[in-house]
């Protein structure tokens, strides 16, 4: 069943979801070669707690920690450790916050020091895609049109691995809600989008194969081939004419470009 907002409820997601990317501008001001994924985590989790609001992911399905924290070749649903960053790592951060009676999400991926110009255009191309599929995400059009839109700029047009097993999803009281938004498919297939849909869009895509496995933390998903993974996500609330984005990279791409110990100019 889709559940459709009300004005006011949209409000209250919009909080949430800006909440959502605040902290991840803060995860993304303390990022550097030394620091663990288990600090981060904890700085996401005291400046949620400080905002009044609690972590999404803490405790869903038994998910023990703040921030899903997945580096290099994990795609996403990473654990937090206590193994240091270095320079050359590719740093996916997904958090969920619940505030007011709804969810927001949202994942940036990160570069932190020096990487390849392979891995810069992963991390941009993806980061287009979602912007690709957030321009379909209009009253009138299909979940299809969507997956279309991200499927095309990065497979079909840059041979990436577009992860099947995976999906975007309907958000709002809850934290998975219908329907899903996978980010692969035909245009013009799938639920029909309605105003007032409540949507996180979420594309993860692999440098090589699409394939992936569970580690043994039954938790981490990665890539079959080893080879690095991107994901960037916003909540997008359905209109016509144009998405409205609830959530907001503004402040995430002020603070990446502030430290000097991630890479920016992708």
């Amino acid at each position: 069943m889709i559940h459709y907002k009300s004005k006011a409820e949209i409000e209250l997601m919009r909080e949430s979801s800006l909440l959502v990317s605040d902290t991840l501008a803060l995860v993304a001001a303390a990022i550097k070669p030394g620091i663990t994924t288990m600090q981060l985590d904890k700085i996401a989790e005291e400046f949620i707690m400080d905002n009044k609001a609690t972590a999404s992911f803490k405790g869903y399905h038994g998910f023990p920690y703040t921030c899903c924290i997945s580096v290099n070749d994990a795609v996403v649903h990473g654990f937090p450790t206590n193994n240091e960053l270095k320079s050359g790592d590719v740093v996916s951060v997904d958090v969920g916050v619940f505030k007011n009676g709804f969810h927001g999400d949202s994942a940036y991926t990160f570069a932190v020091g020096e990487i390849s110009d392979e891995i810069k255009q992963l991390l941009r191309i993806t980061k287009e895609s979602l912007y690709k599929g957030i321009e379909k995400a209009v009253h009138g059009n299909r979940i299809g049109d969507i997956a279309f839109a991200i499927q095309e700029h990065t497979e079909k047009k840059h041979g990436y691995g577009v992860v099947r097993d995976l999906v975007g999803h309907g958000l709002g009281r809850s934290l998975h809600e219908e329907p899903q938004v996978p980010n692969f498919g035909k245009r013009g297939t799938g639920a029909k989008l309605k105003e007032n849909m409540t949507i996180a869009i979420e594309p993860m895509i692999n440098m090589g194969t699409k394939d992936i496995f569970y580690d043994k933390d039954g938790w981490t998903i990665r890539t079959a081939d080893g080879k690095p993974s991107a994901h960037y996500e916003h909540d997008v609330c359905i209109q016509k004419g144009k998405a409205d984005i609830l959530s907001s990279f503004t402040a995430i791409e002020a603070a990446e470009k502030a430290n000097t110990n991630l890479c920016s100019d992708y």
